[in-house]
């Protein structure tokens, strides 16, 4: 056995293995536009057509001109807004790859804990009166403010 003729087609093989994978990255990068994820331009959210419906109603609602979608979805910590970035990125990249989301599309529990965070912290003025002697209304802001963030439903 030649072992100089296996490591070469072995590495042969991990620069081929290696140039698929950054061309597809990238392809995949410019063709989802993944630079975009990185600012808090809103438009990003709708890169993507079936959060059309959500950025709409958004462009309706009450928080249209105090908060992105970045706001209410992503942690607001130095780390923990690019853990929570990735985290979605990933999800959001596996559920349109393979086209097996909920339609319409839903909240991950995960997501909708962290909105309700972001809620309670934006409007700790009025949250703070509210929740210090009812914890169950801890629970989730939007089950009776659901039109807030993303305007009236139809």
């Amino acid at each position: 056995m030649d072992y100089t003729r296996t490591a070469r087609w072995m590495s042969v093989f991990a620069v081929v293995l290696l140039g698929i994978g950054i061309g597809a990255g990238a392809y995949t990068l410019v063709y989802a536009r993944g630079a975009s994820y990185l600012l808090d331009d809103p438009q990003a959210c709708v890169n993507c057509h079936v959060m059309r419906e959500q950025f709409d109603g958004w462009e309706k609602s009450s928080h249209h001109a105090v908060a992105t979608c970045n706001d209410c979805h992503v942690a607001h910590g130095p780390v923990s807004k690019w853990l929570t970035k990735a985290e979605n990125g990933f999800h959001h990249s596996v559920a349109f790859t393979f086209q097996n989301f909920h339609e319409p599309i839903q909240i991950r529990e995960s997501s909708s804990l962290l909105l309700q965070s972001n809620c309670v912290r934006c409007h700790a003025d009025i949250t703070d009166a509210i929740t210090w002697n009812h914890p169950k209304t801890r629970d989730r802001c939007v089950r009776c403010h659901d039109s807030v963030g993303h305007g009236p439903s139809r």
